[in-house]
């Protein structure tokens, strides 16, 4: 069935950031979650997901689900451009799979035939060019095949043991390739084999057709779709109370293999800023292009303000005695488009 390439783009920004919060306590000792930070100054990575989304979706198609928990930090202007219909506010976290349940339900009962792209809202692109590309290439896939699933998977700089991988069917000749399995958090030599064999970074971009994502759903959510439909404020905060916590990826993703598809994206200096050691590696990134560019360690307006992930990492470790540390340190390799990073393997 072929559909209009008006697509939906829905921007998950409901998460904790809780493994940063060291890193993102504000004054008063509340820590920020990360989607409403800034990298190195400039706009929070909210602001720069929703202009991700807004290179493939009209602004009345552009979408954000968010916390309620969270409210003096999205209603500070951040979600001003979205219309009010499109921000959904869940009253509590009860995982990803209930932060993209509670927005498709909406979406579908507006569009029923609407093709969805789901991104994070806490993730980091070097290369903004090559990601809307792949972007793009999604949602006409999506469109195209209705009944397929299509994830991005970007292929791995390192083998890197905190992350999630796809590991694609071998057939090269493919636009999107059928998914074997996904691998979370594997040992590094495991690792190391995934990227032998073609596996990719999975960074939770999907592009599919609402009617399909909701039907990765089992029976058992019958009920908490049909509630989801109306609910609203009160009614909404009750059946939150009475949800379990679900993983979207572990529990809804994995099992429905027959019927997904992944996309691969060329290498994009893409990181999902889960960690400090993430954030120290962006640091190092950063202090190697300066040197790169041959520019003096105190050149004005080169170091990322206080307040910003990685200038808040700069200045709690400024005094540190000893050096900063990298499990894997990788070789750097730096164009004139491109920030990214090889893994020098033994």
């Amino acid at each position: 069935m072929k559909h209009r390439l008006d697509p939906w783009a829905l921007v998950l920004a409901g998460g904790d950031g809780s493994r940063l919060q060291s890193l993102t306590q504000n004054n008063e000792g509340v820590s920020v979650p990360k989607q409403f930070c800034s990298l190195q100054g400039g706009p929070s990575l909210l602001a720069a997901a929703l202009n991700r989304a807004g290179a493939i979706a009209p602004r009345d198609r552009l979408c954000a689900i968010v916390a309620g928990q969270h409210r003096q930090w999205w209603a500070d202007g951040t979600l001003d451009d979205l219309p009010d219909s499109n921000i959904f506010v869940q009253p509590s976290n009860r995982g990803t799979a209930h932060g993209v349940l509670l927005p498709l339900v909406k979406i579908a009962a507006r569009d029923p035939n609407a093709i969805v792209v789901l991104l994070p809202a806490d993730h980091y692109f070097r290369n903004e060019a090559t990601i809307a590309a792949s972007l793009s290439r999604a949602t006409v896939l999506a469109a195209e095949n209705s009944d397929a699933i299509h994830l991005l998977g970007v292929e791995p700089d390192a083998a890197d043991s905190e992350l999630g991988y796809i590991l694609p069917s071998p057939n090269a000749r493919c636009r999107s390739r059928r998914i074997v399995r996904f691998v979370e958090k594997p040992k590094v030599a495991q690792a190391r084999r995934l990227i032998e064999l073609g596996a990719l970074w999975n960074v939770f971009i999907i592009a599919a057709s609402v009617r399909t994502l909701l039907s990765l759903y089992s029976p058992s959510f019958d009920a908490t779709i049909a509630a989801m439909r109306d609910a609203e404020g009160a009614e909404l905060d009750e059946l939150y109370r009475s949800l379990p916590e679900i993983d979207f990826s572990r529990d809804i993703l994995e099992g429905n293999e027959a019927k997904l598809r992944v996309l691969t994206v060329p290498r994009c200096g893409w990181s999902d800023l889960g960690t400090i050691d993430r954030i120290a590696l962006m640091v190092r990134y950063f202090e190697e292009e300066r040197a790169v560019l041959g520019r003096s360690p105190d050149a004005p307006n080169m170091t990322p303000p206080r307040g910003s992930l990685m200038g808040e990492y700069i200045r709690r470790h400024s005094r540190a005695e000893e050096p900063l540390s990298f499990s894997h340190p990788p070789a750097l390799i730096f164009g004139p488009n491109l920030w990214t990073h090889e893994a020098k393997l033994p």
